[in-house]
């Protein structure tokens, strides 16, 4: 027993174990006297929880005496640990693991040391200092070079400051281990948009439209340079005239567009009604 590892009960789950868990990360033990793989289990996340001096709290729940808990929590076999965050179950474990898998399982829990970096990288971006948030990066993933979220960050940071090479090198990096897949698809999108529309003059390429609206090619460029601009209503309505022309023209680049910036902007719920609109009038066109 020690300052970081305590018995928790239904009486004081809420505060000892989902309100704390807003503070530090709380593994919750659901053992019993009978099981043998407890008493295996306990001594070591024991030992850990005071190695780890507060980074977690280990709380040890008798699951006989407190099944409506370990009801609640879903606990079929123990020992089961549940760990909890800001009072969300986030990440579990059954049975007596190996504790290099213990230690593994834990520091997955525990924020990354460049996180503070990182949010005053956000903030410097906020207040447009974008060279200070790129070196505030820099700096965070000296300290975690694994770190995805940093990377991301400054991928989009290069995006920002139209370095598209910077940003393709840490996108072509980050490929095939990503784990936010949604976050890499937007900012491919994203990337090639900047390749396409990068240059281009959205009044010329107006006047060449008006000129001539089977301009196909003109169409597109500017869909890229008012996309590029963040005007996406009109970029869409340009790429589906296109697709309503020629669905075929250029391998359907006109669709491939459409489709990259649905997912560029599917994270962001200020655009779902948008892409919504777009996807039903992109699927009429074709069907």
């Amino acid at each position: 027993m020690n300052a970081f590892s305590l018995d928790v009960g239904s009486a004081d789950f809420q505060d000892k174990v989902l309100a704390a868990s807003h503070h530090a990360p709380v593994l919750v033990d659901f053992w019993a006297e009978w099981c043998a793989p407890c008493r295996i289990l306990k001594p070591i996340l024991e030992r850990l929880a005071a190695e780890y001096g507060g980074r977690f709290i280990l709380a040890k729940l008798d699951s006989d005496r407190n099944q409506e808990i370990a009801a609640r929590y879903g606990v079929r076999g123990i020992p089961n640990v549940k760990a909890f965050v800001n009072g969300e179950m986030v990440d579990e474990f059954t049975g007596a693991l190996p504790e290099a898998q213990i230690r593994a399982f834990i520091d997955g829990l525990l924020p990354s040391p460049a996180e503070p970096l990182r949010v005053a990288a956000r903030e410097a971006r906020g207040r447009g200092e974008a060279e200070v948030a790129c070196s505030l990066l820099v700096d965070a993933l000296q300290l975690d070079p694994a770190n995805e979220t940093v990377q991301f960050d400054l991928a989009e940071i290069h995006l920002d400051q139209k370095r598209p090479d910077a940003a393709q090198a840490m996108l072509d990096a980050l490929a095939h281990r990503a784990k936010d897949m949604a976050r890499l698809g937007a900012l491919q999108a994203r990337l090639k948009l900047v390749a396409a529309g990068a240059g281009a003059d959205p009044a010329a390429l107006a006047a060449r439209i008006a000129a001539n609206a089977g301009d196909l090619d003109a169409r597109l460029q500017l869909a890229h340079a008012l996309a590029l601009a963040h005007d996406y209503r009109p970029a869409l309505e340009q790429l589906l005239e296109i697709v309503r022309r020629d669905r075929q023209w250029q391998d359907q680049a006109a669709r491939k567009t459409m489709l990259d910036l649905f997912t560029l902007l599917g994270g962001n719920a200020q655009y779902d009604d948008l892409v919504r609109e777009f996807r039903v009038q992109l699927a009429r066109t074709l069907n």
